[in-house]
């Protein structure tokens, strides 16, 4: 530990080149949570929505930046096991090294799987060898693993009620367009009060603006007005092509849904800036407060000035070099989407995130927006779902865990040789 301490800011740099290459992962796979569907019903171009998604996870990331999770090890690791604090230095940076390098690798292959689960699996990984097997709470992992069913299925019924209900109340209806634009604001005012309510609750605290539930609410309550308002503003006043055509009435409605999309993933996006740079820059954190403070594990952990802008940046090189591969995947590998089918799956995304949030239940976004897609793809039939595609995602989510434990395993016996020789 003194040679750690000696050598304190040439730890810290490493440590934040490590975080900045996990905020890379998340950028290059996470994008796909708030850009996929929109990219994949060519509402947007893959370059228009990594402009977009570049602004508002930037933005999010660093004006709402919720909570670091810097405590993330005590989710894991029993809190009373004993673990020297050279081995949980080394072991933050094992397990965001590892995490960075799996989320890269699946962001290659176009494989959508979670960031949380992935920060998880390595912290595991580390902890077993550092602390032994009974100091894991492996009571935590029926969670994440019923997350992988839960969530998609709760996320697919959603998705597929919500489909019914487009195609029941607006394309099976005399005047589509007509319906199309009396009913889509009531969907931004859900939409938005939705995220805005998560992204509040969850962020906004390292700015030191607390709010209580009740004032959270008020809150998006009037984001989601405000929202609703100005997309009926834009409707009434958007030029459709007001032809006989029947194709074309439906055509004017997939429109109305594109405008519904882009004002959703916007939303999406500072939503998932705001509360997945955490996974990045919390075991960051975590090393920074250990140095700082003599070695001491307990103490509490502070957040230098430079690690939230660290991390937001990390997050749109990652999205702006390999968001594309993830995105396509998402948005038209599993179905084949429309806009109204993308809205679908998205409002349904936001809703199960809400559900999840209230109960505790443990969600990956990702693993929800997948399970929403394919709610909707079953509304047309299940001939309408690429099952290979999903297959492989499927298989990338039970890989996560064991891939991110072995690699953080690895690279923490790897610093560990380098730390004894340097000493």
């Amino acid at each position: 530990m003194e040679f750690l301490l000696a050598h304190s800011s040439l730890i810290v740099f490493f440590a934040g080149a490590v975080a900045f290459l996990m905020a890379w992962g998340i950028g290059a796979n996470d994008v796909s949570n708030a850009m996929g569907t929109s990219v994949g019903t060519k509402t947007i171009t893959v370059k228009q929505a990594i402009i977009i998604a570049i602004i508002f996870e930037f933005a999010g990331a660093l004006l709402a930046g919720g909570e670091v999770v810097s405590t993330i090890k005590d989710r894991v690791i029993d809190s009373s096991a004993h673990i020297e604090s050279a081995d949980m230095i080394l072991g933050m940076i094992s397990s965001m090294l590892a995490a960075g390098i799996w989320l890269i690798l699946a962001s290659y292959f176009s494989w959508p799987v979670s960031t949380t689960h992935s920060i998880i699996g390595a912290i595991v990984g580390f902890g077993i060898v550092s602390t032994g097997w009974s100091a894991i709470h492996w009571d935590m992992f029926s969670g994440i693993v019923g997350s992988w069913i839960i969530t998609p299925v709760i996320a697919g019924i959603l998705a597929f009620v919500l489909f019914l209900h487009i195609q029941r109340f607006i394309f099976w209806r005399y005047h589509p367009l007509k319906h199309a634009k009396r009913i889509a604001p009531y969907y931004v005012f859900l939409t938005i009060l939705l995220i805005t309510v998560v992204t509040i609750q969850k962020g906004l605290k390292h700015v030191n603006i607390s709010l209580t539930s009740e004032e959270s609410w008020g809150l998006s309550l009037l984001l989601a007005i405000i929202s609703a308002v100005i997309s009926a503003v834009i409707l009434r006043y958007k030029k459709f092509d007001k032809t006989l055509d029947v194709k074309k009435h439906y055509a004017n409605v997939e429109k109305v849904f594109s405008i519904l999309m882009l004002m959703t993933a916007c939303a999406m996006a500072f939503a998932h800036g705001s509360n997945d740079v955490a996974n990045a820059i919390g075991p960051l954190a975590s090393v920074a407060t250990i140095l700082n403070n003599g070695g001491d594990i307990a103490a509490e952990s502070g957040m230098p000035w430079w690690v939230l802008p660290l991390g937001a940046i990390g997050m749109v090189v990652g999205l702006a070099t390999f968001g594309y591969k993830v995105m396509s995947t998402v948005g038209s590998g599993i179905t084949a989407l429309t806009p109204s089918r993308g809205f679908a799956a998205q409002l349904a995304t936001a809703s199960t995130v809400v559900i999840a949030s209230g109960t505790g239940l443990p969600i990956s976004t990702t693993q929800t927006l997948v399970g929403a897609i394919m709610g909707v793809g079953l509304a047309r039939g299940i001939a309408a779902i690429n099952m290979t595609i999903v297959r492989n995602i499927i298989v990338s989510w039970v890989v996560t865990l064991p891939a991110g434990a072995l690699f953080s395993i690895l690279f923490f016996y790897l610093f560990k040789l380098v730390l004894f020789y340097a000493s």
